[in-house]
């Protein structure tokens, strides 16, 4: 956990450097190269060295923040009201503009012959489905939400085949789009980003809906930080972090700006969270 070391005599004490990390909801080598850009800016910010730490999975990034391995993590919604819940004094402290509003899509192989629509299609037991990281939110947890909802039964008795777990958003697309999955569901802004890109085709990988709106992702805080590098130091990491103007740390996310975040913002996730036992 970040403190302050103890020097030799004469030496100046050193800061111990606050570690960030974000889930690797895409590839974890860009989301390193991205993210350490990132680090730098911090750093130079806020005057004491910032390190981005990847992390293997959803989960480990829960687990490190509960430990104190991680100081702040760019979480989804659902993993940062796990984190929360574990650690009291957690807090939510900037999110994207876009994330109080969040979506996911629906998508589809172009040989499965279904359009986009305004809702699911009635049948969809005979395709094959992928979520994304099984601690998604936008991959796994709202998703099924919007199943049970439209079916009344879960995804397991819905699809005749089990859902798979990619583990990420692009790995869902890149299934989708080969055809080794029928069907899928992804974080919008990681779909729509690869079509900028020129990395997707939208008719052979096809958006078939769109969900309701929802909050998502966010930077939560540990509340060691008050205490490792002093009393409103929280505060000057948000500040630091709405801060941001250059458009080249922004597409790390990617959002056009960053804004406050509060706890109060994702009780619906954590409503839903405890609804389908995601957390208790």
């Amino acid at each position: 956990m970040s403190m302050f070391l103890l020097a030799g005599c004469g030496e100046k004490p050193q800061t111990k450097t606050l570690r960030f990390s974000a889930i690797p909801d895409q590839n974890s080598t860009e989301l390193k190269e991205k993210f350490d850009g990132l680090a730098k800016y911090l750093s130079g910010k806020l005057g004491v060295p910032v390190e981005y730490v990847p992390v293997s999975d959803y989960k480990a990034s829960v687990e490190m923040f509960k430990t104190g391995d991680l100081d702040l993590v760019w979480f989804g919604a659902l993993t940062s009201v796990q984190a929360i819940k574990a650690v009291p004094g957690a807090r939510a402290i900037v999110q994207g503009e876009s994330d109080p509003h969040f979506k996911c899509y629906f998508i589809a192989h172009s040989s499965t012959g279904l359009a986009k629509a305004d809702k699911l299609p009635a049948d969809l037991s005979k395709f094959t489905f992928a979520f994304g990281s099984e601690s998604s939110t936008s991959g796994r947890l709202m998703p099924e939400y919007f199943l049970r909802k439209a079916f009344g039964k879960a995804p397991t008795e819905i699809f005749a085949k089990a859902p798979i777990y990619s583990g990420s958003h692009d790995k869902t697309i890149e299934l989708v789009s080969s055809g080794q999955v029928q069907l899928g569901v992804v974080n919008y802004e990681v779909y729509d980003e690869r079509v900028r890109e020129g990395k997707l085709k939208p008719d052979e990988c096809r958006v078939i809906w769109e969900t309701p709106s929802f909050p998502n992702y966010n930077f939560t805080a540990h509340p060691s930080i008050e205490k490792d590098f002093g009393a409103g130091f929280t505060e000057k990491v948000q500040d630091a972090l709405v801060g941001v103007k250059d458009a080249a740390l922004l597409d790390v996310f990617p959002r056009k700006s960053l804004i406050k975040a509060h706890n109060d913002e994702y009780k619906v996730i954590e409503e839903i969270a405890t609804q389908l036992g995601f957390v208790r």
